[in-house]
């Protein structure tokens, strides 16, 4: 059965409407998100999502994934739908900063399986709300674990879930600006957006003029 077929399945299986954008992982799958893999190569992880690929069902979305047999790109208003229905993502990349679409899947509630490098073990503790390891074979069996034990998986997307919803939502990227923001301007106060009663262009020119006129007058 094609990918198309298992996503049509899930959605008759849930039966009504468009697909839901939080976790449901009846497709016993896993699934990466990496733009470019083939051509990126062993920085994003190309040898190590190959690895997996051959030992547990996996999927690759992002663009010119089709060159490793992957979906193609999916435009990002629909990432999440599409997330929502396999069982694990699995983030192979040894060189980046944190992809978005991990920060995705885990607030939609997929629960993440990963190489611990760079920012991923900052976010993720191996085996409460997510696996991540260095070692490429513990990955695989952390998946095998995921593909056997829907509950568990469940669990662990959950957790993940939690974790982003207190790292990455939007009233926490506000919270911290607005933070930022008021100190930095602590010494000033707070300056009022747009231009005061004083000091907007036509007051201005107008303190310019008059200025210019009593040089003119005084000469």
């Amino acid at each position: 059965m094609g990918l198309r077929a298992h996503t049509d399945d899930g959605r008759r299986a849930r039966g009504r409407g468009p697909r839901s954008r939080r976790y449901t992982g009846e497709l016993a799958r896993g699934i990466t998100v990496v733009n470019g893999l083939a051509q990126r190569g062993r920085r994003l992880g190309l040898d190590v999502f190959l690895r997996a690929r051959d030992r547990v069902p996996l999927d690759l979305v992002g663009t010119r994934s089709e060159d490793l047999g992957g979906r193609g790109e999916i435009p990002p208003p629909d990432l999440a739908c599409a997330l929502a229905p396999y069982r694990f993502y699995f983030h192979p990349v040894r060189y980046t900063s944190l992809g978005l679409s991990l920060c995705e899947a885990m607030t939609v509630g997929l629960p993440v399986v990963g190489l611990a490098t760079t920012e991923l073990p900052t976010i993720i503790e191996d085996g409460v709300n997510g696996f991540a390891a260095t070692d490429p074979d513990r990955l695989i069996e952390s998946m095998r674990a995921l593909l056997a034990d829907p509950a568990l998986a469940r669990r662990i997307g959950a957790a993940g879930r939690v974790t982003a919803a207190t790292r990455f939502s939007i009233h926490r990227f506000v919270r911290n600006w607005d933070r930022l923001l008021r100190d930095a301007c602590g010494r000033t106060g707070l300056v009022r957006p747009g231009p005061g009663p004083d000091t907007g262009p036509r007051r201005a020119t107008k303190r310019f003029s008059r200025r210019r006129d009593r040089g003119r007058r005084s000469a």
